[in-house]
């Protein structure tokens, strides 16, 4: 059968914009099968064999240096010198490096800016996510209200994982970041079966969220490492294992059709990787995902730490957030950037926001979302409603709103097209 390019995708008219092209071009590639996704690329980078037998200094020193192989491989990807197919799978690869790696972090976590060196696989003591080593999903689809980027034609393949390592008071997923307990515990190999279902049903990516993806960082790595094993000849043997999965899956009892065409690069599985997160992350954690995200959604959301502590009993996040952000433009990778304009707060969160873009990467995409409501802790109708923030009970008025992407009109930031993209088609 032959392949197919996810035409309905490709074809969409916000490809026809330079801007959005040029930024987005590697995800495009891969959302298309014209590219194989990191992952696949990261099979093809020979590691030690001894690592289960290292110390985490010779994995790390061993992880620099395949960096370097990949880096290298993935340049001559994108310009077409070397096709994916024409070099062999290693045996042991950077896949098995990264999940190495990432066991071994379990062991004191390290996954987000918290560092709270919790032995999450011994389990007792928790920190400050609340989680162990194992990993709850609430439920999987294909999410339709994601940037048009994103949702395309056929949805975003959105997992959603519960708990979160942010205290947000008015967060719109506040069942899921503030009940640990809430969704089902999953497997590895079960979060991979979801990536499978979406892609082959023509979602254009898998979009990892919560809560926050970060602190589910082993399973998720491991899941990618299950998935670069799927092939073309293997589809017949998940459709009887796709039972395990079905209870999550939000999507029921509607069944998308299913196709080959939508999935493989060289008949290999190939879904372009999306991490949607607070970006509250550890340097450990970003650099284990640089081999793996071909695109990223941060969430830049408070100007200062003084609101982040406010809102979300988070410290040190504006430098966290903001540089972690500026190491994903000087790695030159694919990113659209979002900010929540909140009632009150467009002097000390938004504008501040817009000025640390202009001045830092004034090119990036940037979505200024309008959609805050009061939910969680800042619902006057909800039993979780906490009087301290009657302030943030209420929407943004129009007038933030206008002021808002007035002053990224004047800062001349790119953030129409994907801001306005309901209304420019």
């Amino acid at each position: 059968m032959r392949r197919g390019r996810g035409r309905d995708f490709g074809s969409l008219w916000v490809w026809r914009d330079k801007c959005v092209r040029d930024r987005l071009g590697w995800y495009y590639s891969v959302a298309t099968n014209s590219m194989p996704a990191k992952y696949l690329i990261c099979k093809r980078v020979a590691v030690n064999p001894s690592i289960d037998g290292m110390d985490m200094d010779g994995l790390l020193k061993e992880y620099n240096a395949a960096l370097e192989q990949f880096l290298m491989l993935w340049s001559s990807v994108k310009s077409g010198s070397i096709m994916i197919k024409d070099i062999p799978i290693a045996e042991t690869n950077l896949l098995d490096l990264l999940t190495s790696i990432v066991k071994r972090y379990l062991r004191a976590c390290n996954f987000c800016r918290w560092q709270c060196r919790i032995d999450r696989l011994a389990g007792g003591k928790l920190g400050a996510c609340r989680l162990e080593a194992e990993s709850r999903v609430s439920t999987f689809f294909h999410h339709q209200g994601e940037e048009i980027v994103f949702r395309g034609s056929k949805g975003s393949g959105t997992i959603f994982f519960t708990s979160c390592n942010m205290r947000c008071a008015f967060c719109q997923n506040g069942d899921i970041s503030t009940d640990r307990f809430n969704g089902s515990i999953v497997t590895p190999y079960m979060i991979a079966l979801m990536a499978y279902k979406l892609r082959l049903e023509g979602c254009h990516n898998i979009n990892w969220v919560g809560g926050e993806p970060t602190i589910h960082l082993h399973n998720i790595v491991e899941a990618i490492h299950e998935m670069s094993r799927f092939t073309v000849k293997k589809v017949s043997d998940f459709e009887g294992e796709l039972f395990m999965i079905r209870s999550i899956n939000a999507d029921m009892p509607y069944e998308y059709a299913k196709s080959i065409n939508n999935a493989f690069y060289a008949d290999e599985f190939n879904v372009p990787q999306l991490w949607n997160s607070n970006f509250f992350m550890s340097k450990e954690a970003l650099n284990i995902l640089r081999c793996l995200m071909d695109v990223w959604l941060p969430d830049l959301k408070f100007g200062s730490n003084r609101c982040s502590l406010r809102l979300a009993r988070t410290p040190w996040y504006w430098e966290t957030v903001t540089n972690n952000i500026k190491q994903i433009h000087n790695w030159n990778e694919d990113m659209v950037i979002r900010h929540l304009i909140m009632p009150g707060h467009v002097e000390c969160c938004t504008k501040p926001v817009l000025e640390w873009v202009a001045d830092n990467m004034p090119e990036a995409l940037i979505n200024i979302m309008d959609q805050y409501r009061p939910e969680n802790y800042c619902d006057p109708y909800s039993p979780n409603y906490d009087p301290a923030y009657k302030d943030m009970a209420k929407y943004p008025s129009r007038q933030e709103i206008d002021e808002a992407y007035r002053y990224a009109k004047d800062l001349n930031l790119n953030f129409e097209i994907i801001t306005f993209e309901k209304y420019l088609r």
